[in-house]
């Protein structure tokens, strides 16, 4: 990671509901800040990092033991809805309103029933929930993506991999939109 005497963190899981901007952001901040940027969904799939496929979703059920083992001392920047599942420094976790997320889902040809299942996840934050679980409130950062231009959301990440943002769970709220 060349770039890592400007990061205060070596390893941060950038999570959140799919469709919040992960990707698109994860490849902007690794550009800006010449860090790894590992995308762990297209792992999963082209490494075989997976025990099957669950035929209600239609996706692939991740083996987290076998990720740990494929990205072994990794450093920088892993993205996914499960990335706050692995062992990191920090996690930060995009959020998207729910109404937008689902026409942003819609906009991907996504089924209904995962439209459905990932709006109703987001404005319950679950992923949020899971990231606070698991690194504590102290290391989670939430970044609402919502109606925002994708370098303002970059700015943000920058700033948290910089040391410049306080953490910040619990500070986006969408439980309305139920």
């Amino acid at each position: 990671m060349s770039g890592s005497n400007e990061i205060a963190f070596d390893r941060v899981a950038l999570t959140g509901t799919p469709g919040t901007g992960k990707t698109t952001v994860a490849d902007a901040v690794g550009q800006r800040l010449d860090i790894d940027v590992h995308h762990l969904n297209d792992l999963i799939r082209e490494e075989g990092l997976h025990e099957g496929e669950d035929e209600q979703r239609g996706s692939l059920v991740a083996d987290l033991d076998a990720i740990d083992e494929y990205l072994g001392d990794w450093s920088g920047l892993v993205d996914s809805h499960l990335a706050h599942h692995l062992d990191a420094d920090a996690a930060i976790v995009l959020r998207c309103h729910p109404d937008e997320l689902e026409e942003r889902l819609r906009e991907r040809e996504e089924p209904e029933a995962k439209i459905a299942e990932n709006v109703e996840s987001e404005a319950l934050d679950i992923v949020l929930s899971e990231a606070v679980r698991t690194y504590g409130e102290a290391n989670v950062y939430e970044i609402d993506t919502s109606d925002r231009p994708v370098e303002a959301v970059v700015d943000d990440v920058v700033a948290v991999l910089r040391g410049e943002r306080e953490p910040s769970a619990g500070t986006v709220d969408f439980t309305g939109a139920l």
